[in-house]
């Protein structure tokens, strides 16, 4: 698997993307370490470039940089904590596949769970200019749709469920977000969910 080709085609094609997704054998390690962790590392490398080299232009403050060692505090506890997150979601995902028509598969619910998070996972970059960090919102959103087109061809669950399997694998998110967010805090004393989380909330 290539990580550029995959990105690209999960994002730019992904009803056709699915499909191959599906018929991969891929141990969580070898997901984990050629596509989740290089991917879910962005955000946080550039929110500690934007955040504490670059800085935020504050009006009538000039530009305020958060201090080195816990910009790299933050960054390092956000990247643990998206890891965490995406196997959680992919927990969540699994669990509830019965419930719509779907059949539980671990590995599947990993894949569902890892490659709906590309795209808010790419548009991490726009963390190195802070004020655009509200921009990757945007970028979630079509994660969900990703999730919503995944979850019949990964976790074979019917047409007709698959929005209904998307909005409480959704909120399920946002509650596994709140969760990791104030774990987040408590460690790295920031507060928020980790970057990449808002990938499927």
């Amino acid at each position: 698997m290539n990580l550029i080709e995959r990105a690209k085609n999960i994002v730019l094609q992904p009803k056709a993307e699915w499909g191959v997704i599906a018929g991969e054998t891929t141990s969580t390690g070898d997901l984990y370490k050629s596509y989740v962790a290089p991917l879910a590392a962005i955000g946080p490398v550039a929110s500690f470039i934007g955040l504490s080299l670059i800085g935020a232009s504050v009006p009538f403050l000039g530009t305020i940089r958060v201090p080195l060692l816990s910009g790299l505090s933050m960054a390092i506890v956000s990247f643990v904590m998206a890891l965490v997150g995406v196997f959680v979601i992919a927990l969540v995902i699994n669990a509830l596949a019965a419930n719509f028509g779907g059949e539980k598969d671990q590995a599947q619910a990993l894949k569902a769970a890892a490659y709906s998070f590309t795209p808010a996972w790419l548009a991490g970059v726009l963390h190195l200019i802070p004020s655009l960090g509200v921009l990757v919102l945007l970028a979630s959103l079509y994660g969900v749709y990703l999730l919503y087109l995944g979850l019949p061809v990964l976790m074979k669950a019917p047409e007709d469920k698959a929005l209904p399997y998307t909005v409480v694998v959704v909120v399920c998110a946002i509650v596994v977000g709140v969760l990791i967010g104030v774990v987040s805090g408590l460690f790295g004393g920031m507060g928020g969910a980790p970057y990449g989380m808002t990938g499927i909330h």
